[in-house]
């Protein structure tokens, strides 16, 4: 494509996918070092246990070990830390148990980390793992989420009643007053199933050591490579950060579960300098089940007053959500600031109040799983709305259009201000694209064959590109939430980028690209696009949270807004005129008014060329950087509508028809968008009829360890989805009008899954995941 034609806005093909699909990407288990040695690890069969004794003698006679690791080892560091404070409502901070990098004394989970062998191959570190000998004191354990607070068992001593923190939000006695003068109040309780994230690529590491200079290498696939060197060097190693790279090659998809400092990578790379060889370490599929941050797993409560025609009063939530046995990474915030802001949703409802409860279980650790928070918002709000409009006998899109909100911008209840959007138009679109107007005809149809159909709606916003630090700050953040980016044009005109955002699936490499081909006027084929290694990168918060495009891409532009001044001023000399009479467009410094040009490589040459060029007032070289710390969350919005056909004689759910129209602001490549919200469709169809992680209550086994109890969607358990994005309100303050994309999907999906087959059946409420067996039960009990 020619430069001039803009590549903003145009489905420009992956420009990465090509090493993948020959097989060309270079992941972490690709990479084989030097000495290379392998890590096995032994792990907890029990969920809750005192460690009486640990024997590792035969396991150190085993052939192959080098050496062996235990909790014993790791006593003097640090724990993993969490990275968000919350504090319960009397003040006090959360209750923060130390996380261990190998267990201490006692496991808390099936899975916990009890040891770590290291031998010259794989399968002699595996062997001798099972040599160890440990003695366990099995305790009762913990499990159900709503049960765990003051369950007689305590997963810590910190933590007798098992709570974390009990956290709330909004105005608690308007709430109240509201509820008191409602014409009408509808009440749903329900739990957001727990979801176990499966990445093609399992969690992975290779760590070394040097002795020459007394720095490490950490190969990981990790989501964030700067965040997981700082805290793991900061807050448990006590490594000097500049002693410690961290490469992030190519990575498999995160969804979340690769954000987070783990103890594997964590002890291999102090045990790396202890045996002067590198270690790696690959997950097998039954350890990422058993290992991996889970997500989602809240109970909650929600009521929604209303008065006579159906205009929202008040919302009251109470939601316990499962930390898991210990605080991973970002875990304390996700049901907190990433949940209950959300809860104002598209409507303009005047109190709200939100309370949550967090436990302890002795379960894997739970933290952000895609939409982290927002799709346990939405799912609350958007089954209540729908719930409310089926008991006042009102029309659900109606009794959304009467309570959108209109008016822009404007400050919710629970502390968010949402700078623009247009919820009536998304809602009209989608309407139109999934024909309502045939529904009736199309159910008819269906009631002829034998079956119930039904249609579900899901009005969905989410708070993206995680971000302000100050906002966050004050919310109790650890850690900036900024984004650098650097912009390095070399001498004959061809641009290398580094940026702290991380692919991993999202195609970084193209979209970022098409940016800076649109604002610099020359070809992508001249521009490079770095990521993922602290020994390149300047700094970078990682990829998370829809905060890419939004936050990263925004970083690169205002390093490249630097990269033109600075050209204007070259290009000033070159054409002997004033720098203020010089415009930059297509590629070309052009003289106002003028037929004087020059183009952008002639510019970039001259820079290195210092006689050419007034040196006494301009630094050599064209390279710039920029950090951008957003002064806003970016808000995407949209209307999901699902229809879905039920078989009542065997529970079986087909989803026949979903139409998804958003609003993400402007978008850089329309097919890279269409296929993120494919993804996250998929996903969010997966939690609400197919995907459950379950423990056994009375042994904290894990019941869904494997593909065949952890039902993952297929191919035939989607339909052809319809996606539109046309109707996006440009986001007001970042310089691409952008909002994020790649959470969308799995938020907005599960509640309009949900409310189509209540629909379907005539009942307030189905559980999800909808099994077949569970859909057979309503079907039942309705008729």
């Amino acid at each position: 494509m020619n430069a001039r034609q803009g590549f903003v806005g145009q489905s420009v093909e992956r420009r990465e996918d090509a090493r993948f699909l020959t097989g060309q990407g270079q992941y972490t288990d690709d990479i084989t070092l030097p000495g290379q040695t392998y890590a096995a690890f032994l792990r907890s069969p029990h969920a809750h246990a005192r460690i009486k004794s640990l024997d590792t003698t035969a396991a150190a006679k085993a052939p192959g070990v080098v050496g062996i690791f235990t909790g014993e080892h790791f006593k003097a560091v640090g724990g993993l830390p969490c990275g968000w404070l919350i504090n319960s409502l009397d003040g006090t901070p959360m209750k923060e148990p130390k996380h261990p990098v190998l267990a201490d004394g006692k496991v808390r989970y099936v899975g916990d980390r009890v040891a770590m062998v290291v031998a010259e191959t794989v399968e002699q570190a595996r062997a001798a793992a099972s040599l160890i000998d440990v003695d366990y004191e099995v305790l009762s354990p913990v499990v159900d989420t709503a049960r765990a607070f003051g369950a007689g068992s305590a997963v810590h001593d910190e933590a007798p009643d098992n709570q974390c923190y009990h956290w709330g939000i909004g105005d608690k006695a308007g709430v109240d007053a509201a509820f008191a003068q409602a014409a009408h109040v509808t009440t749903l309780k329900f739990r957001n199933n727990r979801l176990i994230p499966n990445a093609i690529e399992p969690r992975a590491a290779n760590a070394s050591y040097s002795a020459h200079d007394d720095s490490y290498t950490l190969y990981v696939a990790n989501q964030n490579p700067h965040v997981e060197r700082l805290l793991m060097c900061a807050f448990v190693l006590g490594i000097p950060e500049h002693k410690m790279r961290v490469v992030a090659p190519d990575v498999g998809g995160g969804f979340g579960s690769k954000i987070y400092l783990y103890g594997e990578e964590t002890a291999m790379v102090w045990a790396s300098k202890q045996l002067k060889r590198p270690i790696k370490w690959a997950a097998e599929r039954s350890e990422s089940f058993l290992s991996d941050a889970h997500g989602r797993d809240h109970v909650s409560t929600a009521e929604l007053a209303l008065d006579k025609d159906g205009h929202f009063l008040a919302l009251r939530a109470n939601t316990t959500a499962n930390m898991g046995a210990y605080l991973s990474t970002f875990a304390s915030c996700i049901p907190t600031i990433l949940h209950a802001t959300l809860l104002a949703g598209q409507y303009k409802t005047p109190k709200i109040w939100c309370e949550v409860k967090a436990v302890f279980t002795n379960t894997a650790p739970v933290d952000a799983y895609r939409g982290a928070g927002r799709p346990e918002a939405t799912y609350l709000l958007e089954r209540i709305v729908e719930t409310a409009a089926t008991e006042m006998g009102i029309d659900p899109a109606e009794i959304r259009r009467r309570n959108f909100i209109t008016q822009f911008p404007y400050a919710t209840p629970v502390g968010l201000t949402y700078d623009v959007g247009d919820y009536n138009a998304t809602l009209t679109r989608g309407i139109e694209l999934a024909d309502v107007a045939g529904f009736a005809a199309r159910k008819a149809a269906s009631a002829a064959k034998g079956l119930k159909r039904g249609i579900g709606y899901a009005c969905y916003i989410e708070a993206c590109g995680i971000a302000p630090s100050s906002v966050a700050g004050a919310l109790g953040a650890r850690a900036g939430l900024f984004e650098a980016g650097e912009v390095r044009v070399h001498p004959t005109g061809k641009v290398t980028v580094y940026t702290g955002s991380h692919s991993h699936g999202q195609g970084h490499e193209t979209t970022f690209a098409q940016v800076v081909a649109d604002k610099l006027g020359i070809p992508m084929e001249d521009i490079d696009i770095q990521h993922g290694d602290t020994g390149k990168v300047l700094f970078g918060m990682g990829t998370y949270g829809s905060r890419s495009i939004a936050v990263g891409g925004t970083a690169i532009v205002k390093a490249l807004d630097k990269i033109i001044a600075k050209g204007r001023k070259i290009a000033a000399h070159l054409m002997e005129a004033a720098d203020t009479d010089v415009i930059f467009e297509g590629g070309q410094f052009k003289v106002a008014g003028t037929d004087k040009s020059v183009p952008f490589a002639s510019v970039s040459l001259t820079a290195y060329v210092p006689h050419n060029f007034p040196h006494d007032k301009l630094e050599p070289g064209l390279n710039e950087n920029a950090f951008y710390d957003p002064s806003n969350f970016t808000y995407p919005a949209g209307t999901y509508i699902c229809e879905v056909e039920v078989d009542p004689a065997t529970g079986h759910t087909r989803v026949d028809r979903f139409t998804a129209c958003d609003d993400f602001g402007n978008v850089i490549n329309p097919m890279i968008v269409e296929g993120q919200v494919h993804g996250g469709l998929a996903q969010g169809i997966g939690q609400a009829l197919l995907e459950h992680g379950v423990y056994d209550e009375a042994s904290g086994q894990l019941l869904t360890g494997s593909y065949m109890d952890y039902a993952m969607p297929r191919a035939d358990d989607v339909p052809s989805f319809v996606v539109d994005s046309s109707h996006g309100t440009p986001c007001t303050h970042n310089p691409l009008g952008v909002k994020g994309c790649g959470e969308a999907g799995a938020i907005g999906s599960p509640p309009a899954v949900i409310n189509a087959i209540c629909n379907a059946l005539g009942v307030k409420d189905v559980p999800m995941p909808a099994t077949p067996f569970t859909v057979w039960q309503a079907a039942r009990q309705a008729a």
